[in-house]
């Protein structure tokens, strides 16, 4: 009978998500600005309902779109009259989300310590926040879990702290600030279990943490990313409703107080880049601001977002380079170098404005603002075959090439105090 159960309730669940039959993710070769200039004008028809997941910016970036079954003519058209070259990265998303369903109902055993989680597969808010609980009561000499806030919504926003002693300077980490990257919330648990087998056993790791608080936010957007689960695969944004408009959410990474709503950010309440109507507007990003201002002491900063193997630092905003952007690009080379030892990853790197586009009102610009110097952004794997859509076998493989690079910027960051 309670197989039944849980039966009737996966299956209601699925039918009510919505549901993504037939379309197609195109990834578009733009050859020079009129080009871009044309994609543009596309991406503002939203009758066609195209969901931009890469660009359209500058030619030297490819354009990659979900492209809805009911609009593929139309923008098969279009691309061909503009003679805009195009090949089709995914044939049918819903066939790579039913693989993703399928494989995470394959892990649906509840665990009953961290050593029984499943890292391999993903799993949703109440699973994480669960595995959080259980990490702290297996390792509450090592790490509490402190609640920063609430979402829109009235979710705990959970932080986990890893400490040896009090008064340390901290690192900050947070994965899922954009829901649908779910690579990176899985990261995020397997980043915190191994903190907790390293403590003690690398020697490295065990002296960052004999000095320096780390802090991680794995779940930075649930309210999203409960969404994600539960009716929209694909969203990204929060979930406050916007004033005066039926469209909800904010891009949680255009909210912050850095030249918040500039060209680098949409003024538009539907568009996926909404800025939201001020700085700090959304109590999910609100409560981090208010936690770093009463810490008063990090100093390292990363937000952990996918995809496009990408290591970014300040600025997003401006050309005007960081004022340490000699050291913080020289790092971000030695860090990149140690998540390809691995397995072979290419990352690029370099800062926002000049390795991927424009940015207005994102995290690690106000953070490197507020003076925390080592402030990066990582873009996690792939480069848009799977997109946001990647394949629960990677997840392992990603994590722990990330590890490495996050280990040499945490490293540097202790033997570099400022």
């Amino acid at each position: 009978m309670r197989g039944l159960l849980v039966f009737t309730a996966l299956f209601v669940a699925v039918l009510g998500k919505k549901t993504f039959e037939g379309h197609q993710v195109f990834r578009i070769t733009a050859q020079d600005e009129a080009q871009i200039n044309l994609l543009k004008e596309l991406a503002e028809q939203e009758h066609l309902a195209l969901d931009f997941w890469m660009g359209p910016v500058h030619e030297s970036l490819p354009v990659d779109v979900l492209v809805p079954f009911n609009s593929l003519q139309a923008v098969r058209a279009f691309l061909a009259y503009n003679h805009i070259q195009y090949s089709v990265m995914i044939e049918d998303v819903q066939d790579l989300l039913d693989e993703e369903q399928h494989q995470m109902l394959k892990s649906r055993v509840i665990p009953r310590t961290t050593d029984d989680f499943d890292y391999a597969n993903y799993h949703d808010l109440s699973a994480i926040y669960s595995f959080m609980d259980l990490l702290v009561a297996d390792n509450s000499g090592l790490v509490t879990k402190i609640v920063i806030g609430q979402s829109y919504e009235g979710r705990p926003l959970n932080v986990l702290k890893f400490s040896t002693g009090a008064n340390r300077p901290g690192i900050w980490i947070d994965t899922g600030i954009h829901s649908r990257e779910w690579v990176t919330q899985a990261s995020g648990v397997w980043f915190a279990k191994k903190i907790v087998t390293d403590y003690g056993q690398d020697s490295i790791l065990t002296d960052i943490l004999n000095n320096y608080d780390i802090f991680l936010e794995i779940v930075t957007n649930p309210d999203g990313y409960e969404y994600t689960h539960r009716s929209n695969r694909m969203w990204r944004k929060t979930r406050k409703p916007n004033p005066g408009s039926t469209c909800v959410g904010v891009d949680a990474n255009r909210n912050w107080d850095a030249s918040f709503g500039g060209s680098g950010a949409s003024s538009n309440p539907c568009s996926d880049s909404y800025h939201g109507p001020s700085a700090h507007s959304e109590p999910e990003i609100k409560a981090i601001v208010d936690f770093v201002k009463s810490h008063g002491n990090l100093k390292t900063f990363i937000s952990i977002h996918s995809y496009s193997q990408m290591l970014l630092y300040p600025h997003g905003y401006t050309h005007t380079p960081a004022k340490d952007q000699k050291e913080l690009h020289e790092l971000a080379g030695k860090a990149i170098t140690a998540l390809q030892s691995l397995y072979n990853t290419r990352y690029t790197y370099g800062s926002i404005i000049t390795t991927i586009y424009r940015a207005d009102g994102v995290t690690v610009d106000w953070t490197y603002n507020q003076g925390i110097k080592y402030s990066y952004t990582f873009e996690l794997r792939d480069t848009g075959r799977y997109g946001f859509i990647l394949p629960a076998s990677q997840i392992i493989p990603t994590a722990e090439e990330t590890w490495l690079a996050l280990m040499v910027i945490m490293e540097h960051t202790k033997n570099n105090p400022y």
